[in-house]
C-alpha cells in the first residue's frame, strides 16, 4: 500500500497570519513537520497542500512536494480530498502543518489500524488528559470511545461528565488516572476512496453545533478509530505557542 503523508498549510491564520512559514531554529515550521513526516516508517511520500504561493515557493526552496490547491476550500480535510485525486496513493495522512514536534511514531501509530482492517475508512489519536485545565478547555477536543477504540464522539465539553466525583477534579486525579479520559489529537488518516464521500457530505448539526468537522462523518454512520499515544506535541495557534516550541528546541 502505498500512505502519503499531506500537510494543508495556509497563510491566513485569524490569530497568527503567515505561521506556516514563521522561523524554527533557521527553517520555517512547515519544514519543521515535513522533515519529521518523512521520517515515519510507514510513509512513502510526503507533499504540502497550499493555496499560496509563499508557502510553495519555501517548500520547493528545502527540496519538499508540493500541490497547489483551490483557495476556496474550507477545511483542510477539503484540500487533502482534491490531492488525493491527482495522485497514486491508497491511504492519506491528514498532518497538521502547525505542528513541529510531532512525533513520526504518532503518524505510524494513527496508520495502523488501517492496515488491520480493510473496512475501516478513518483513523486518528488520543492523549491522556493530565490538567483539570484542559479538561475544562473548550479548545481541547475531548474524545471517547469504545471498548474496540471505534469513536463515540468529539465534544469541546467535558467529557465524559463526572456526577459523581466532581468534588476530584483537581489536577492530581487525572495523573493518577482516578479521572481517566482523553484529548483527541488532530491527526487523520483516510482510506483515499473515502475522502470524496466525506466532502460530498452535507455539514451535520452537531458538527456545526460542536465546530468539529469529524462529527459529519460518526453522524453519518461512519466508523472511526481512535487509537492512544503517549507522544505529546505543541500546536501552533498563536506566536507564545511558538516560543513554547523554541523553548522545547532549545532544552
Amino acid at each position: 500500500m502505498k500512505i502519503t503523508a499531506v500537510i494543508p498549510a495556509r497563510y491566513a491564520s485569524t490569530r497568527f497570519e503567515g505561521k506556516a512559514l514563521a522561523d524554527i531554529m533557521g527553517k520555517p515550521m512547515v519544514q519543521h513537520v515535513y522533515e519529521r513526516a518523512l521520517k515515519a516508517s510507514l510513509v512513502s511520500d510526503v507533499i504540502v497542500a497550499t493555496d499560496d504561493e509563499r508557502i510553495a515557493s519555501k517548500v520547493r526552496a528545502f527540496g519538499g512536494k508540493v500541490e497547489m490547491t483551490s483557495a476556496s476550500h474550507e477545511t483542510g480535510t477539503d484540500r487533502l480530498a482534491e490531492v488525493a485525486q491527482r495522485i497514486d496513493a491508497d491511504i492519506l495522512v491528514n498532518v497538521q502543518g502547525d505542528e513541529p514536534l510531532i512525533d513520526p511514531a504518532m503518524i505510524d501509530q494513527a496508520i495502523a489500524p488501517l492496515l488491520e482492517d480493510a473496512t475501516l475508512p478513518i483513523a486518528t489519536l488520543k492523549s491522556r488528559i493530565k490538567t483539570l485545565h484542559d479538561f475544562l478547555s473548550p479548545n481541547v477536543v475531548k474524545v471517547v470511545a469504545d471498548f474496540k477504540g471505534n469513536v463515540l464522539y468529539f465534544s469541546r465539553s467535558p467529557l465524559p461528565f463526572f456526577r459523581d466525583k466532581w468534588n476530584d477534579l483537581k489536577d492530581e486525579a487525572f495523573v493518577s488516572g482516578k479521572l481517566l479520559c482523553y484529548k483527541h489529537v488532530g491527526l487523520y488518516v483516510y482510506r483515499r476512496e473515502f475522502l470524496p464521500v466525506f466532502t460530498a457530505l452535507k455539514p451535520t448539526y452537531l458538527e456545526l453545533s460542536e465546530k468539529l468537522e469529524q462529527l459529519r462523518a460518526l453522524e453519518n454512520g461512519y466508523r472511526i478509530k481512535v487509537v492512544e499515544t503517549d507522544f505529546e506535541s505543541i500546536g501552533v495557534d498563536t506566536p507564545a505557542d511558538l516560543e513554547k516550541v523554541l523553548a522545547k528546541l532549545k532544552g
